[in-house]
Parts: structure tokens; C-alpha cells; sequence
């Protein structure tokens, strides 16, 4: 009943095609100019009816992997080559993946995989979309995940209340973190802090963690349930809200606008990544 139970609320939008969300994947360059920064040349990579999201760029900036999901409601991993607008299903396995994520040596992959008997735990995968391992076989009911290095998983955990869990995969340690979070919590520049988000009914607290020490500290709150965010070195904290990308000002203590993409038709930012090496952008547009 508890895997049933977990399957059901993270692909609750998922039950059948029909109501699977209608979303692209964009593309962007980043420049900047006088001190300001713009967003040019925008390309929807998608263009198409049906669920393509959950982007990451691959370690040389040459491709995008994501999440699609056609008529078949089989969700896989693809691989977007930039250079030559072309895609590729990597996986193509009988199982369905979420949430591609770059392991902390650069070498593959990640994904949450909803498994045939309904399990949810985290696998490892080559680019080439051939299966590795699985990361740790006792932890199950697994929404979402990153790495906080090549030892530590963070995870967000389904069951009731919904949690935030740091996994230690050498001693297997599993530290309890928070109940309720978002589903966003990302690593801070080289150190092993990292930012996560504890939703209410009306708005997003934003926290520092600390793992050394075992501290959490608040950073900043902001007023809506958009739950994607970003640490970025140079920008700080990101978040998405409607067509906007929005940063907090450390210095001003305020919510300013980064980026504006409702002149492109975007009317809804879900997720997106940005790629330093290239100097891209890749945003997911709810149609």
C-alpha cells in the first residue's frame, strides 16, 4: 500500500494523457553587455503537443537531456544535440525515468525510475543510456533528487508527511531534514552547503543547511508556491514565477526581475538550468 500510495502522489497529473501537462523546453543564449544581461535567440527545442521537460545540459554544454512522454505515457530520458536540432531517446527501457540529474563525476546520470512493481528509487545511467547500478537499493518512494557530492544524495521523500532526507551512501546514513519542502534544493557554489524551500499554504521559506554543523538558516521567503529555484555563482538565488525568472538582491534584501520572457509567448516558467560553460539557458513553458 505505502508504494501504491507514493506512485499515485508523485504522478498524480500523470494518470492518463489527456491531462499530462502541455509543456516545451526553450533555449536561450545568455550575453551581457554594459553590465546588463539579456537573453537572446530563443528556440523552442520541442514544438510539439506533449510533456518534455526536466532539462539538464551535459558537462560540455553540447546537448540536453530531458524527460519526454508521447502517447504511450512511457516516459524516457532524450538527448537534444544543440548544434544539430536533433533527438535522440537514450533510454528507451520498459521502465519510466524522471528527473535526469549529472553525477558528481561527470560520467553519467541519475534518474528517479518508476519501477515495474511501483517502486521509486534513484539509477544510474551512461549518456549512452546504458543502466549502471542502482544508487542505494533500500531507499524507495524517491520524488526527487540531487548530489550534494559523490557520497551524499539528497532526496525528497513521498511518503506522508512529504520530507527532505540527506543520504550518506558509504554508512547509510539517512538524516532527516525537513517535512513539506519544495521540490528544488540545489548545491551552493564549491562548499557542501545547500538551498532548499519549506512550502506553507501561501508562500516559499527559502533556508541555508549547512551539513557540518547540521544548522539550517533562513535565507529569504517569498510569496507564492512556484517551487522551481536555483543557486546560481553569479546571480544567487533564482526562482521562476509566471514568465519571469526573479533574483534576491542579498544586498537590498528585495525580489528583482532577472529575466522577462512574456514577449516570447511564455506564460508560465517551471523549471529551467542554466549552462555557464555556453552561456545558455533551457526553461520549461507550461502551454
Amino acid at each position: 500500500m505505502k508504494i501504491l500510495i507514493c506512485k499515485i502522489c508523485f504522478f498524480l497529473s500523470y494518470i492518463g494523457y489527456a491531462q499530462l501537462p502541455e509543456t516545451d523546453i526553450w533555449l536561450f543564449k545568455v550575453e551581457k553587455k554594459d553590465g546588463k544581461y539579456t537573453c537572446t535567440n530563443p528556440l523552442n527545442i520541442n514544438n510539439r503537443k506533449g510533456y518534455d521537460n526536466q532539462p539538464i545540459f551535459t558537462p560540455n554544454g553540447k546537448q540536453i537531456l530531458y524527460v519526454g512522454i508521447k502517447e504511450d505515457l512511457q516516459a524516457d530520458i532524450y538527448s537534444y544535440d544543440i548544434s544539430k536540432k536533433t533527438h535522440t531517446n537514450i533510454t528507451q527501457s520498459k521502465v519510466s525515468e524522471y528527473s535526469p540529474t549529472l553525477l558528481p563525476s561527470g560520467l553519467g546520470l541519475s534518474c528517479v525510475v518508476v519501477e515495474q512493481d511501483s517502486a521509486q528509487r534513484v539509477w544510474e545511467f551512461g549518456f549512452d543510456g546504458k543502466f549502471i547500478k542502482i544508487t542505494h537499493e533500500q531507499t524507495d518512494s524517491i520524488g526527487y533528487h540531487t548530489w550534494l557530492n559523490k557520497d551524499t544524495m539528497l532526496y525528497f521523500k513521498l511518503t506522508e508527511p512529504q520530507s527532505l532526507h540527506a543520504l550518506n551512501l558509504k554508512t547509510n546514513e539517512d538524516v532527516w531534514l525537513c517535512n513539506h519542502p519544495s521540490r528544488s534544493f540545489k548545491k551552493m557554489n564549491t562548499t557542501n552547503e545547500f538551498m532548499y524551500a519549506i512550502k506553507d499554504s501561501t508562500m516559499m521559506e527559502f533556508r541555508i543547511y549547512n551539513p557540518t554543523l547540521r544548522e539550517s538558516k533562513l535565507y529569504c521567503i517569498y510569496n507564492s508556491l512556484n517551487e522551481d529555484f536555483i543557486w546560481h555563482h553569479e546571480f544567487g538565488l533564482v526562482k521562476a514565477e509566471n514568465a519571469q525568472l526573479l533574483r534576491y538582491n542579498e544586498q537590498l534584501k528585495s525580489w528583482e526581475i532577472l529575466f522577462d520572457f512574456s514577449n516570447n509567448g511564455i506564460k508560465k516558467i517551471t523549471r529551467f538550468v542554466f549552462d555557464d560553460k555556453t552561456k545558455q539557458l533551457a526553461i520549461v513553458s507550461n502551454l
